[in-house]
């Protein structure tokens, strides 16, 4: 199922500007998703990551890839309405290429274990086919 951004934001908290998923493919629920974003000239971080030679900060990538995780992990709960899904840690983050204004990535996840309530994930962002960054990263899953 590909879902669009008013389809993603029924799914996590995450708004404008600080939404960083277009759309998303959900492959299996809850385990493996791929998503993509475009990073417009006009992002707000650009101003001042860095002037003279923008490019998207790392922290911006591995956001990206555990909101990616987050709408797959929430698509198969989306029966709980009431949800957070709050980034827990990082792990073995490596960063190859940047990426600049304009140019669109994609990201991959892929569901390693899970302990009640925590969730751990691997991701990897494609620019093309070449390999930009791959981190572990895990979330916790909150109900109200």
């Amino acid at each position: 199922m590909k879902l669009n951004t008013e389809e993603i934001e029924t799914l996590i908290p995450h708004r404008d500007p600080f939404l960083f998923v277009d759309t998303c493919e959900i492959i299996i629920p809850g385990e493996y998703g791929k998503s993509q974003k475009l990073f417009s000239k006009d992002e707000y971080f650009f101003k001042g990551h860095f002037p003279n030679n923008p490019i998207v900060p790392g922290v911006i990538i591995v956001e990206a890839m555990a909101q990616t995780a987050g709408i797959v992990v929430s698509y198969k709960l989306k029966e709980f309405k009431e949800k957070s899904v709050l980034f827990m840690s990082v792990n073995k983050a490596k960063f190859r290429k940047p990426i600049r204004p304009n140019e669109t990535v994609s990201f991959e996840v892929k569901f390693l274990n899970s302990v009640r309530d925590v969730y751990k994930f691997e991701g990897t962002c494609y620019k093309e086919d070449i390999k930009v960054c791959e981190a572990e990263f895990s979330a916790m899953i909150t109900y109200k």
